[in-house]
């Protein structure tokens, strides 16, 4: 993993030279992955250029150097689009299809998805060196099997049996187009972070709670509160990364749009292409989808070429409706199995909201019953303070300067004494017999 990470270091502000010496250093598998190279016309460093880290289809990965616009102009992106990639913000999930890319944003993986490369930010984060190195092995593995798919006897064979599992609704994920085989490892790689983290997060909260619940003290009670602060935010992000998962399996225009692969053959394929271009006639004439004169060309052709044009336009409605419901399924079947990731690590991270309110409500439970035993004791502090204070009554009473003939008894404090602690005890046991009564004192 070091080697990997120094080949994944921005290239340093060297000569071309340096940089190829640098980057040519084979791997353990004979491949060189992250190769240096050198981009033509582009700027000095510190002009608008940033590191990419380039994987195409056979599984090849490289360093490249390309401003925004560069980028821009290489994907048909807008600028939005490419704002969503910078690290420098920071953006909920998304997943957003368009003309020629897929721009991936979940958790650490940003990357733009075409029909024959993938295109990260060049980073030295754990989980994007573990997205490419994982990228690269799938490809190479596909393409392994796909050669030795087309040497072996029974090709006829496998493809029928191909064609058997995608009737049954389950392809094999080799069979998956190159952007959806980059869509899966990104969403595998977000979905597998994110249960990490949820579990992570189990493991330090429920010992921690089960302390709080035995031993109520602020520390306990600080960490818990760092605690349910983490479960928030990441709860919020679990959420996002789910929302967007349903939203794109609710729109299927969306997810049409996503099959980068049959739009590229169908812009590449030669029906397609007399069909951008038009029907030019052999004296080189203008095509029929341009302006023509009726001088020049005669009405039949014109006819012609109208007719040759609404059934283009018929073949190509009809392919691709019969293409789009079996991509449509594929990228559906995709994303639901990564929903129910998802859905289970957000049902975690539920149960454990839960289990923190359970131990709240406890605590609250708790301290509730101190604060009545502390309202009792004040009670019954009350009522003995008021007992006490008639024999300060009595003594006062005893204590004016007036004569009388009790106190020329010898044994009238005595009687005096004893008929006060009488009256005091009964009205402490007046009061209370009134406060079980009325059930503010348990029994």
């Amino acid at each position: 993993m070091a080697d990997l990470k120094e080949r994944l270091l921005p290239p340093k502000p060297a000569s071309a030279v340096n940089l190829r010496d640098a980057s040519y250093r084979p791997s353990a598998s004979g491949r060189q992955p992250f190769q240096g190279v050198d981009v033509m016309g582009l700027k000095k460093r510190g002009q608008g250029l940033r590191s990419w880290i380039r994987v195409d289809s056979s599984g090849n990965s490289q360093i490249i150097e390309v401003d925004k616009f560069t980028m821009m102009r290489r994907c048909d992106l807008p600028a939005r689009d490419l704002r969503l990639l910078d690290p420098l913000f920071v953006y909920p999930s998304t997943i957003l299809g368009r003309e020629k890319a897929i721009v991936v944003n979940l958790e650490q993986i940003r990357c733009i998805i075409t029909a024959d490369e993938v295109l990260l930010l060049n980073s030295l984060d754990n989980y994007v060196l573990q997205y490419v190195v994982e990228l690269q092995r799938r490809l190479t593995t596909a393409a392994v099997g796909e050669v030795w798919q087309s040497e072996g006897p029974e090709l006829n064979r496998r493809r029928s049996s191909r064609n058997y599992d995608n009737v049954f609704g389950t392809p094999s994920p080799d069979y998956l187009p190159f952007e959806f085989r980059a869509l899966e490892v990104a969403l595998e790689a977000a979905c597998t972070f994110l249960d990490s983290q949820a579990a992570e997060l189990e493991i330090e909260a429920y010992p921690l709670l089960d302390e709080l619940t035995s031993k109520i003290s602020t520390l306990n009670l600080e960490r818990v509160r760092r605690l349910k602060s983490r479960l928030v935010a990441l709860t919020r992000r679990v959420q996002k990364v789910r929302d967007e998962i349903e939203q794109l399996m609710d729109d299927d225009g969306d997810m049409a749009e996503m099959y980068l692969t049959e739009k590229k053959s169908r812009m590449e394929s030669p029906f397609h292409e007399q069909g951008s271009m038009g029907f030019r006639s052999n004296d080189g004439g203008v095509s029929a989808s341009a302006p023509v004169s009726p001088v020049s060309s005669p009405p039949d052709s014109r006819r012609l070429d109208k007719c040759l044009s609404i059934a283009r336009s018929r073949h190509e409605s009809m392919r691709s409706s019969e293409s789009g419901t079996e991509s449509i399924e594929e990228l559906e079947m995709l994303l639901e199995a990564y929903f129910v990731v998802i859905d289970s690590t957000l049902n975690k991270l539920t149960s454990l909201k839960e289990y923190i309110d359970d131990t709240e409500d406890f605590i609250n439970i708790q301290l509730d019953n101190v604060r009545n035993q502390l309202i009792q004791f004040e009670l019954i502090l009350t009522t003995a303070t008021f007992v006490v204070a008639i024999f300060g009554v009595v003594a006062g009473i005893f204590g004016m300067n007036f004569a009388i003939p009790l106190f020329d008894d010898p044994g009238a404090f005595k009687w005096v004494l004893m008929i006060t602690a009488v009256c005091g005890i009964t009205i402490f046991c007046a009061f209370v017999w009134f406060f079980k009564y009325r059930r503010l004192m348990p029994l």
